[in-house]
């Protein structure tokens, strides 16, 4: 396992840019690390270090006032050596710039090569630390990639295909998704869309619905058990069932035969980050899954979806103008939820027919 410590100075200017990388050399003589120094004419130095005890240093000085330093030392370094090496170049730091600094920030250290993925990157593309502490299960269905990994905060969160998809915390999505507690289920016949972790349909069977029909290709009964609670032990309840079949010909087939639901709650996929859906299938598969779920919802019924990331503003534009090319006018709202394990702000929608 390797670990990376970061840290960034901003300075106002460099008197001289030379005599400021050979003062700091001292530091890592001390640690017995030995230094290649580059002139990287016009564009500031680079300056690497390499210790003994496999630590090895980049240290970066821009010619437009900013200094990056990178320590990467292994799995069972000594801590305090680390930090008196990291101090001791601030402190030199100082000394030499004299009072020419700006700002100074040590930034976590970044563990790669760990058994257990800490790493996330949001939507909008921010990487998140989670604290996760283990791998509950792994495996490639026929579809996809599925984690289950356990977070000290969020409980267990179900990834799919690299993507967070839901923790035993989130229990503001799946209030979100199903109208936010605005709507009636009671005696109401309700076509769910996916939602493999079982929430929704955990939650639905609580408002007495006449029949919920939930269309899924995977399910994770015995991991997320705070999310679905025991709904998926079996495939049929008294106000469900539960298929284990790909969704779109099902749709067509009910689409055919004139059945129609009072609510419709697509948890298959968010809107895409791309915005060209001449170059990503994802959006012709959401324009068929809308088409389709329109087409069986009946008047007066709601559909019911996430979008994304709130800052995808280009994203989620383009998929309300998706909204106005389907073959049957509709109307829609969207409110904006904040969803724990997500670390963002999350959008849904709520679509009805004209």
């Amino acid at each position: 396992m390797l670990v990376t410590k970061p840290f960034l100075v901003t300075i106002d200017f460099y008197s001289d840019v030379s005599a400021t990388v050979r003062g700091l050399q001292s530091v890592f003589q001390e640690q017995e690390m030995t230094e290649n120094v580059h002139d990287s004419v016009g564009h500031g130095y680079l300056a690497t270090f390499v210790g003994k005890n496999g630590r090895f240093a980049i240290l970066r000085m821009h010619s437009h006032g900013l200094v990056t330093f990178d320590l990467q030392c292994l799995e069972g370094d000594d801590v305090a050596q680390v930090d008196n090496l990291l101090n001791a170049l601030e402190k030199k730091l100082k000394a030499l710039l004299d009072g020419n600094i700006q700002r100074i920030k040590r930034l976590p250290a970044l563990i790669r090569g760990s058994d257990v993925d800490c790493y996330w990157p949001t939507a909008d593309g921010r990487l998140m630390e989670y604290d996760i502490d283990e791998v509950v299960y792994e495996k490639d269905s026929a579809y996809q990639n599925i984690k289950i990994l356990h977070s000290r905060q969020f409980g267990h969160i179900l990834i799919l295909n690299g993507d967070v998809n839901l923790a035993e915390s989130d229990l503001p999505y799946t209030q979100a998704i199903m109208g936010s507690g605005k709507e009636h289920y009671a005696g109401k016949e309700v076509l769910i869309l996916g939602g493999g972790d079982g929430g929704i349909l955990h939650e639905a069977v609580k408002l007495k619905p006449k029949m919920i029909t939930m269309l899924v290709i995977d399910g994770c009964r015995k991991h997320m058990r705070k999310t679905c609670g025991n709904v998926l032990d079996n495939l049929k309840g008294d106000c469900y069932e539960v298929l284990v079949q790909d969704c779109v010909p099902v749709l067509k087939k009910f689409a055919e035969q004139g059945r129609t639901f009072d609510y419709v709650i697509n948890d298959l996929t968010a809107v895409p980050i791309s915005t060209a859906p001449e170059e990503d299938s994802t959006w012709e598969f959401l324009r068929l899954i809308l088409d389709l779920s329109i087409r069986v919802l009946r008047p007066g019924g709601k559909y019911f979806t996430q979008g994304n990331c709130v800052n995808l503003t280009d994203a989620l534009s383009e998929y309300e103008k998706l909204l106005g090319r389907l073959s049957c006018k509709v109307d829609f709202s969207k409110e904006v939820v904040c969803v724990p394990s997500y670390m963002e702000l999350w959008v849904f929608y709520t679509i009805w027919k004209k």
